[in-house]
């Protein structure tokens, strides 16, 4: 059995799709900041069979909800203080992203001028999609 020591202050994100921590940790920036952080991959988990979980340390303006949001809102993210648990956070999609996605239509601003950034507002909560601020151009992410 596998143990990783627990967190006297940081933050647990949790029930993270199989095989998707790798993804946050780059879309987070992880490997950019300057404290310890672990990924636990294929954890077992009674709720989903599989999961992976990663575990920061230090505080929490190091991540943004919104790329957490965008990439699985079902991931649970825990505030830890003194060793235990303080808070839980429940994420939900992001009503704008931006620069987690890039726009695909050849014709769009972002194409051309390259110092824009990539702005997505949520069109269809139920199907997850995604429109681009300046063209339209739909992104549904579950595809």
């Amino acid at each position: 059995m596998l143990n990783i020591s627990g967190l006297n202050e940081g933050i647990v994100l949790d029930h993270i799709q199989a095989g998707k921590s790798l993804d946050i940790y780059y879309h987070l920036g992880l490997d950019k900041l300057d404290c310890q952080v672990a990924i636990i991959k294929n954890a077992r988990s009674n709720k989903m069979g599989r999961k992976d979980i990663i575990k920061i340390e230090g505080p929490m303006e190091n991540i943004d909800l919104d790329i957490l949001g965008y990439i699985d809102h079902n991931i649970t993210v825990n505030i830890i203080r003194g060793d235990h648990i303080v808070e839980k956070k429940a994420l939900k999609l992001p009503q704008k992203i931006t620069n987690v996605i890039r726009c695909k239509n050849p014709r769009c601003i972002t194409s051309i001028e390259q110092e824009l950034p990539d702005v997505f507002y949520l069109a269809d909560e139920k199907t997850e999609t995604y429109r681009c601020m300046y063209c339209e151009e739909k992104y549904n992410k579950n595809v």
